[in-house]
């Protein structure tokens, strides 16, 4: 299976914006030029995340965007169902009811083996996904991230947000 890089882009942009302070906001501008991503290819995403709730959009010169709800309240899978959309990633056509020695319909009385074995294991990846919550990120980035990286971050959150007054 493969997620576009839109799902790594909101999921970055969502921890991002956990570090801001209570009210303040920062553009998707800003989001874009953090992560090295195209501001209109970011804008899209963090759409996505607006209609579903994760973020908010503060509109205004003060304005910009911010989580919605807590960091424990947001699972990857929410974010990845945002951009991605709920459709399965697996669609089964039925092809093996459809080439030159398919029977008919009535022959087939068990579901397809292959979609069976699919949305398996896509419940399994979808359960991960639920159940790591964008808190439990931001936990395990605390205890390893390079103190550079962070002091960077730090200072980027703070030239670039916008506090409402």
């Amino acid at each position: 299976m493969k997620l576009s890089e839109g799902v790594e882009a909101a999921i970055h942009s969502a921890i991002v914006l956990a570090d801001l302070p209570e009210g303040a906001t920062l553009p998707g501008s800003a989001l874009a030029e953090y992560h090295g991503v195209s501001g209109s290819y970011l804008l899209k995403h963090l759409k996505d995340l607006v209609a579903a709730k994760i973020l908010e959009s503060v509109p205004g010169p003060a304005g910009g965007y911010r989580l919605a709800r807590g960091t424990d309240r947001i699972s990857l899978l929410d974010v990845v169902l945002a951009v991605e959309g709920a459709q399965p990633a697996f669609r089964c056509l039925e092809i093996r009811q459809k080439g030159p020695g398919a029977l008919e319909s009535a022959a087939y009385k068990k579901p397809c083996g292959i979609n069976t074995a699919m949305l398996k294991a896509e419940r399994a990846w979808r359960a991960v996904l639920a159940e790591t919550k964008l808190s439990d990120l931001i936990e395990e980035y605390a205890i390893d991230a390079d103190p550079r990286a962070v002091a960077y971050g730090c200072a980027f959150l703070e030239r670039n947000q916008r506090i409402p007054r």
